[in-house]
């Protein structure tokens, strides 16, 4: 329906501002487990940035959250603005976790942390990997080598980082699935996380 210019009249006008009542204000819609929770505000997630990140949560916490094979510490010392998630040492895991609803998720499928840019090289030549959310593919990042700095218990250390890395946007509260697969040459890793995701208060 094509609606047409409606013209008002000056005394139309003057007995519309003459109105003393209003209409009222509608009410707030009730709140619903539906609506998206606003995400955390965090520095930008640069590849340099999440890489360090990653690898110090993973030097630094004790115990570290590569070797849980249950998700009992994965909520442990992670960083702010991102809930991280690792791979394993070889073999598999099977993680369960709380996460908020707040936060993206990030880790590698397959990850390596090497002295020189060469080396980081031919890790990632070889590497392969995949991400599952919900039993449904996600693509995975290539990252190149990158010169990081990054935390242990022994004090802070440099090197060149790469992989195939994950990233997620915060989802939705329920419970989920994610799985990490990968591989270079000898080195495999798979974890599978159960997760609960929960509106914080």
């Amino acid at each position: 329906m094509i609606r047409r210019p409606v013209s008002i009249g000056v005394a139309a006008l003057l007995l519309l501002a003459g109105c003393s009542s209003t209409p009222p204000a509608p009410s707030p819609e009730p709140a619903s487990d539906d609506q998206p929770v606003e995400q955390v505000k965090a520095e930008p997630l640069t590849p340099e940035r999440l890489q360090s990140l990653w690898w110090s949560w993973a030097n630094s916490a004790d115990p570290s959250p590569v070797a849980d094979p249950t998700g009992q510490y994965c909520g442990d010392s992670q960083p702010f603005g991102v809930w991280l998630v690792a791979g394993t040492n070889g073999g598999t895991a099977d993680r369960h976790c709380q996460v908020p609803a707040t936060l993206p998720i990030a880790g590698p499928a397959i990850g390596h942390i090497a002295p020189d840019a060469a080396a980081c090289t031919k890790f990632l030549t070889a590497a392969k990997g995949e991400a599952l959310l919900d039993d449904k593919p996600v693509q995975l990042e290539k990252a190149e080598p990158t010169k990081i700095s990054y935390d242990t218990g022994g004090g802070s250390k440099e090197g060149f980082s790469c992989g195939l890395w994950v990233r997620l946007q915060p989802l939705s509260p329920g419970e989920h699935t994610l799985t990490l697969r990968g591989s270079s040459g000898s080195q495999t890793s798979e974890a599978n996380y159960d997760l609960t995701v929960v509106r914080l208060p």
